[in-house]
This record gives structure tokens, C-alpha cells and sequence, in this order.
């Protein structure tokens, strides 16, 4: 546990001006990020009495070894570096409004030729459309159902979508009117993307105009005695009138806004958000957060703003509405709110109102919002003691039971995985602070050591994995940090715990490979899989945990997120070994032949199913390569039936 005041600045060469600092590790790496009015007021109060500090303060500064500070022009400045750089750093003391990747939300694949619409869970991406969060996976399903009729947009999957087109016959949908077929040429991919803007516009909340539009071409095809398409266009009507039934209407003025509310304690928060257009509400979302420093409501309003629309702006294709509203409703202003106003009106492209609401519809709809955020708060807290307690209390009685100079903030541990000593791979997975990092994990081909079991493996690995390590840092401390983009190279941290798949063999490999290059500083142990039993180098005896362990519990989670990375690498290997291999030795089919055969057939499968003429119609494969592959697959074919036969014909 460092000492802060043996990195302490002199306050006299602190300066009294807006910036953003930056606190980093012994080892180089960016822990927290905070922006200041004034640096030199701001940066002091991190080393006043420890004792006084809030606990997430205090365990951060005396994990720290160093901090620095930008000077700014600005407000805004800062704002905009400070979001900047938590999201460059990822600093694990920063609080993240990551998207919760457990609300669905309905998904607009615009980055596609043919755009489909599909219900969704996980982090945004680029060139995709949201609505939502949804409650509830069957309330975007029903929605869904209702809108298709009006908007027969692609629903399916790419590889349904590439089957119908080859088989030329459209799915279920295509036939009842719910998919306007573009698989199969029905429309064009230009007349598609026109139903699909559509339906967003009027997820959008563009309602009034498509019920207007709808309405006229119904009149006109009456008055043109087209009776039946008349009578399509009233049944859509009345489908979209039952949808937008489906969403309250909570501000009758057809406000556009973002509510926001919090409930909160001295260690964490919950924040509720209510998307409201057109004066109805759109979609809801909600996160549990950690407090790191003793933050009042209008310093989590600040740090909420700023990393939500920040993220949310950065998604958003040229051409899409902004996400940021013309109004957001906050129970409190931040300390620099005309600062986040500026910075909102940016990223939105014209004015934003940030404001309290005082009275009518907003303040009844802000109370009912804080009340959700009561409720989810009390939720998280009968659902477990707090995932942070949970993690603390597991590194703990890890470093109490395995006799650890310190808690094991870093854990990283090696699986192998293969089947009769082919294919063999390995899998490297790192968890800090009790969670799993899993932009650094690393799977690995073994090479040298695949013949001679699990623990040449185990030793392979760990001999790889340090002596890149030790590249990396042999020159100066800091050399783990890339000078350019000031971020961790890969293996620029050593572990505090290495944790191996087995007993005490793979244990006593693991250690030797560190003791022969002169690494000290890492403890090893085993975790057997069939009594979990841990296994110290050189102990002939294992260590037992008790099975209501959070310890033993938080081990078993990272031996098995390591046999989950290793065992798909394993599969992705050795499917492609497979696909292959049935190709392999054909005279003049080379790599760039095989990948053409199985792109335009889709499957081996279906490859061995074609005619030699299907084959040649294949570009750059003649007559005489398509008979050779048809022959080749076809006794491949009765081999394999041979031996599923037992030998006998």
C-alpha cells in the first residue's frame, strides 16, 4: 500500500486553473481520471488524512504512485478531455455507464445492404439503429408484429436471408405479407431501405405524418374505386393505432426529453432514465454504479451526463438524429451546468435546455421516475451485498488462505484444451479487482509442447506469456506503457496470482518457467477440477477452501471463464481444420481455390451434394479441378460411411 504523500506535489506548483488529471499506478497505467475548476483546490483534497476519505478514495490514492494535470482553457475543454480519456484509459477507479447488456432493445442493422430488424442485447455498435430499452424481450416482439404489416422490412437472420435467395422461394412471412421479400428480388434493396427508414421515422416518433400520409392514400384509393387496396390501408391504420396504444403518452405537449433520477447511499447509485418523444415514453434504462468519491446528487448528474451522451454521440451515423433531446430533466444541477449545457448543445447541433422541473406533468413524471430508481436500488441491494463487498471479501480470503504479501488485485489464469492431443490450444483470461478484463485475454497455438501433455503446454505458455513480459519491461519501469497512445502494451502487467488448469504437476511446471527467468513476484497455484482442491508448487498436500468460499468462488469463476475461452478457440480451429481438410491434396486447388468453393456453396455439406457442372460453374474452377473435387469429396464420403458401418460393406 503506497504512501500518497510520498507523491504528493508541491501546492505551490499546483496551478488554480481548469484542467483535467490523471492518477497512475507504480507501473505507469492511468487508474482515475477527474476534470477540476481548479486543479490546485481539487487535487489537495486528495491528500488530506487518509482516515477521511471516502473508502473507493482512499483505496485509490494508495494504489497510486503518481499524478499529472492538463491545464485547459475551459470548461467545456475539460469536460470534453476528461471524457476522452476515461475512454482512451478505461481507469478501473472511473466510473462506467457501459449500455446494461440485459435490456433488449429492437436493433436496425442500417449498415447493411438489406437492413434488418431484429430483437437485441449487448453493446452498441456503429451503423445500427436502437429503440428502446424495453421492459421486456415479448413487448418489442408484439410491437414488432403489429408493424410489420405496415412495414414488411427483413426480420431474419444472414444465413436464412442467403438460403431463400438461393433456393429462390421466400420464408412464411414472405407469403402472409410481412416481409416484403427482398430475398428472392421482390423489391429492390433501394425500395427496402425506404420501408425501413420509414418504420424508424416512426418508432422516431414521426407518427402524426405516416398516420396523415396513410389516411389520404386510403381516401384516394376509395375515391378511385380500389376498394380492396383501401381496405388494406385501414387495416394498417388501425395496426398502427394499436401500437402507438402500446406507449403511454405521459406529456400531452409532445415533448422531446430525457428524464433522469437517482437514488443513492454513501457507497453506490442507482440512475433511471426515461426516454420520452413526442410525449410518449420511447424506452428505459437503469444502472447500479459504484461511488468513488463522496459525491453529492448534482456531482452524479455531472458524471452521468457527460459519459452517457458522450457514448451515445459517438455512435451515431451522419445523417441519424442526434440521441441528445431538446430538453433534459435532472433532480439536480450540476456545479458547472451552463458548461454541460454548452457541451450538450454541441453534440446535439442546436440548443439544449438542461433543467429541474418544478411543477405539472414533468415534476409528476420526474417523482414517478425516482421511485423506480428507489425500487431498482433496493432490488440490487437485497440481491446481494453489493458486488463490491463480494470482491473485496473473495481477494481477502484468497490472499489470507494462499499466504499473499497482498490481495490478488490481478489474477490471470491458463487452460488447455484439445481432444487426443490434436489441435491443442490455450487460453490466457485476466480478471481485476474481481471482474473479468476481457480485453485482455489471449489465446494461444501451441507449438513446441503439444505432443507431450498438459504441463509441457502449461509450461509453454507461461514461458511465452513472460518473456514478453519481460521484453517489455526490462528497459525502465514504465516501458509497459506505449509512448504514442500512453496505453498498456500487451503483457505490460505481471499478475499478483497465476492460476493454472490441474493439479500440483501443472502448478510445480508453472512455477519452475518463473523461477528459471528470474520471476519472484508472482504466486502460482493449481485448481483441480474434481474436488477443487488448490494446489501450491511443491506443497505434496492441497489446499482446501471451504465450499461457501467467495475465494473459492471467485477461482471457479475464472478457471471457467478460461476453460470457455480455450474450449471456443479449440472448436474454431478445428472446425476450420475439417471444413479443409476433405480438400487438401487435390492437384491445382490451392487456398484461394478452396475459399471460393466454399463461399459460393456455403458448406462442405452442400459441396458434396453438387454436380461436377455445379462445381466448374464455380469462377476460376475448370472441367477437369471440378471432377477431381467431385471424385475426392465422393470417396471421402464412402469412407466415412465405411467406418460409421464398422469397417464391413
Amino acid at each position: 500500500m503506497a504512501d500518497p504523500s510520498t507523491y504528493r506535489p508541491s501546492p505551490g506548483t499546483i496551478p488554480d486553473a481548469p484542467g483535467v488529471y490523471k492518477f497512475r499506478d507504480p507501473g505507469g497505467r492511468v487508474i482515475y481520471v477527474g476534470k477540476a475548476k481548479s486543479l490546485r483546490g481539487r487535487l489537495n483534497s486528495y491528500f488530506a488524512d487518509v482516515a477521511m476519505l471516502h473508502p473507493r478514495t482512499r483505496q485509490m490514492v494508495t494504489t497510486a504512485g503518481s499524478v499529472e494535470w492538463t491545464v485547459v482553457g475551459t470548461e467545456v475543454e475539460a469536460l470534453q478531455l476528461e471524457y476522452n480519456w476515461i475512454k482512451e484509459f478505461d481507469p478501473r477507479f472511473n466510473v462506467r455507464y457501459r449500455d446494461d447488456k440485459t435490456y433488449p432493445v429492437l436493433a436496425v442493422t442500417l449498415h447493411e445492404d438489406y437492413p434488418r430488424l431484429h430483437v437485441y442485447r449487448g453493446p452498441r455498435r456503429k451503423g445500427v439503429r436502437y429503440f428502446g430499452p424495453y421492459a421486456h424481450a415479448w413487448a418489442i416482439r408484439e410491437t414488432l408484429d403489429l408493424l410489420l404489416r405496415v412495414f414488411p422490412a427483413r426480420t431474419c437472420s444472414g444465413g436464412v436471408f442467403k438460403r431463400h435467395g438461393q433456393i429462390g422461394r421466400p420464408c412464411l412471412l414472405g407469403y402472409i405479407g410481412k416481409c416484403s421479400a427482398p430475398c428472392v428480388g421482390k423489391v429492390s434493396a433501394e425500395e427496402h431501405r425506404d420501408i425501413v427508414e420509414d418504420f424508424c421515422d416512426f418508432l422516431a416518433g414521426k407518427t402524426d405524418h405516416m398516420m396523415k400520409r396513410l389516411e389520404k392514400e386510403m381516401n384516394a384509393a376509395s375515391a378511385d374505386l380500389e376498394f380492396e387496396r383501401a381496405a388494406r390501408l385501414r387495416d394498417d391504420l388501425a395496426a398502427l393505432r394499436r401500437a402507438m396504444e402500446k406507449q403511454a403518452v405521459v406529456l400531452g405537449d409532445g415533448t422531446d426529453a430525457d428524464v433522469v433520477a437517482f437514488a443513492h447511499d454513501d457507497l453506490e447509485a442507482a440512475v433511471q432514465v426515461f426516454h420520452v418523444r413526442g410525449g410518449r415514453v420511447r424506452g428505459q434504462r437503469g444502472w447500479v454504479i459504484d461511488k468513488i468519491d463522496e459525491v453529492d446528487e448534482a456531482g452524479l448528474v455531472d458524471q452521468f451526463l457527460l459519459q452517457f451522451y458522450g457514448d451515445q454521440a459517438e455512435l451515431v451515423e451522419e445523417g441519424d438524429t442526434s440521441p441528445v433531446p431538446r430538453e433534459v430533466l435532472v433532480p439536480a444541477l450540476p456545479d458547472d451546468a451552463d458548461a454541460m449545457t454548452d457541451l450538450l448543445s454541441e453534440l446535439r447541433g442546436a440548443r439544449v435546455q438542461l433543467r429541474i422541473p418544478q411543477r405539472g406533468d414533468k415534476r409528476a413524471l420526474m417523482e414517478t421516475l425516482e421511485r423506480n430508481a428507489k425500487e431498482a436500488f433496493t432490488q440490487h441491494k437485497l440481491r446481494r451485498a453489493g458486488d463490491l463487498t463480494a470482491r473485496s471479501a473473495a481477494l481477502q480470503e484468497l490472499q489470507d488462505a494462499l499466504g499473499l504479501d497482498t490481495a490478488p488485485l490481478r489474477i490471470e489464469c491458463i487452460d488447455i484444451s484439445h481432444i487426443q492431443g490434436s489441435d491443442v490450444v490455450a487460453s490466457l483470461v485476466v480478471f481485476e479487482d474481481g471482474l473479468a478484463r476481457k480485453s485482455e485475454y489471449r489465446r494461444f497455438a501451441i507449438r513446441d509442447a503439444a505432443t507431450e501433455g498438459d504441463v509441457a503446454s502449461i509450461a509453454e505458455v507461461v514461458r511465452r506469456r513472460f518473456h514478453r513480459y519481460l521484453q517489455e519491461t526490462k528497459e525502465e519501469p514504465r516501458a509497459g506503457i506505449d509512448p504514442e497512445t500512453g496505453r498498456p502494451r500487451k503483457f505490460a502487467y505481471p499478475p499478483n496470482l497465476l492460476v493454472v488448469d490441474g493439479a500440483g504437476p501443472q502448478a510445480n511446471a508453472a512455477a519452475d518457467v518463473l523461477a528459471e527467468m528470474g520471476i519472484q513476484d508472482v504466486a502460482v497455484i493449481g485448481l483441480a477440477k474434481r474436488l477443487e482442491e488448490v494446489w501450491l508448487p511443491a506443497d505434496p498436500e492441497p489446499t482446501i477452501l471451504s465450499r461457501t468460499s467467495e475465494g473459492l468462488y471467485l477461482l471457479q469463476r475464472v478457471r471457467d471463464e478460461a476453460h470457455r475461452f480455450a474450449i471456443a478457440y479449440h472448436r474454431q480451429k478445428r472446425s476450420k481444420r475439417m471444413t479443409t481438410s476433405a480438400l487438401d491434396g487435390i492437384p491445382g486447388l490451392g487456398q484461394s481455390r478452396k475459399a471460393a468453393l466454399l463461399k459460393h456453396f456455403g458448406s462442405l455439406k452442400r459441396l458434396r451434394e453438387a454436380s461436377v457442372n455445379d462445381i466448374s460453374g464455380v469462377p476460376g474452377i475448370g472441367t477437369h479441378t471440378a471432377a477431381l473435387v467431385h471424385s475426392a469429396l465422393a470417396a471421402d464420403t464412402a469412407a466415412d460411411t465405411e467406418k460409421d458401418n464398422g469397417g464391413t460393406s
